[in-house]
């Protein structure tokens, strides 16, 4: 069996495929032990890939954008959220963006992921940062979620199930990003490009095991609620109506592949804020490797395939 070290950010529902590989067996079948470590901090899990301490990672597709712009190795390989499924809640008492004018937003990193989004969307609303607001960086969404009911913020990106809970609890959204914005890869399946090279073997059977774990989620709604309710502590009811807004909603790609469009739309956004100049790569798809991807869906239709004939 061989170890692979693979990060992530908190107890979120976003890691359910990599979960859903290790307690199916999809990875033992592979003969992958599949080591994953859980961060508070996305910035830390880009960290650790970045210098090695892991070879795969969930994390912020806006860093691998930043990282390959820099000049580093990170690559995007394969999907994760490949859609937003945020809403964007504000403490008791406020139920307008109007309403956040000098208050405290909290957002995972001022470096990347939401920081860009909620300055899109509270500008949308007139207000501008840094004069209207103030952005702090607290973490991810479970500790934005204490937060929010310890009153330390007054608002943040909510994902689902955790958004039905704080609805639940009274507390207002003021908008589904979604709705503004269709298609946004906040996170995908990243590596660093030169490991993956020198370890190709490896990354062909962790390619096969994600892959099928992802046609698995979508169509094992009890078992991957249970897997769910375990591995995030919520409780069923959120865990089930969490499965349905990702599968309906292709929150999750079936495929497991990043999207173009998606990645696209984060470039674009993020490039409101955090403009790199002189951009190197043009396009999406520059960022995206999906070598391995395309080769496991290969061996797993070839296989598929002797099956039936014999």
């Amino acid at each position: 069996m061989d170890t692979i070290k693979f990060a992530a950010v908190s107890r979120n529902y976003f890691n359910m495929p990599v979960w859903v590989a290790r307690h199916t067996g999809l990875f033992e079948a592979e003969g992958l032990n599949v080591a994953i470590e859980l961060h508070e901090g996305v910035d830390e899990v880009t960290n650790r890939l970045r210098d090695g301490r892991v070879s795969l990672a969930y994390g912020i597709t806006e860093h691998v954008v930043l990282d390959s712009e820099a000049g580093g190795r990170l690559e995007i390989i394969g999907g994760n959220v490949n859609k937003l499924p945020f809403s964007f809640i504000a403490g008791k008492g406020i139920t307008r963006a109007e309403d956040l004018r000098g208050k405290v937003v909290g957002v995972s990193s001022l470096e990347a992921g939401s920081s860009s989004l909620v300055m899109k969307l509270l500008e949308a609303r007139g207000l501008s940062y840094p004069q209207d607001y103030t952005i702090r960086a607290v973490g991810p969404i479970l500790t934005r979620w204490a937060m929010l009911q310890s009153g330390e913020i007054d608002a943040g990106l909510q994902g689902a199930p955790l958004d039905y809970i704080a609805r639940d609890a009274g507390f207002p959204s003021i908008c589904n990003p979604r709705d503004e914005v269709p298609d946004f890869q906040f996170t995908s399946l990243n590596v660093d490009g030169e490991w993956a090279r020198a370890n190709e073997g490896l990354m062909m059977r962790f390619m096969r095991a994600f892959v099928r774990a992802h046609e698995w989620f979508f169509t094992h709604k009890d078992a991957t609620t249970a897997i769910a309710v375990k591995e995030t502590g919520v409780e069923p009811r959120y865990a089930e109506r969490a499965w349905d807004e990702y599968t309906s909603e292709h929150i999750f790609p079936r495929d497991g592949d990043a999207s173009s469009a998606a990645v696209q739309a984060l470039i674009e956004i993020s490039s409101l804020i955090r403009a790199v100049p002189r951009r190197s790569k043009t396009s999406a798809d520059d960022y995206i490797n999906r070598t391995y991807l395309k080769a496991a869906w290969q061996d797993l239709n070839t296989a598929t395939a002797s099956r039936v004939a014999s």
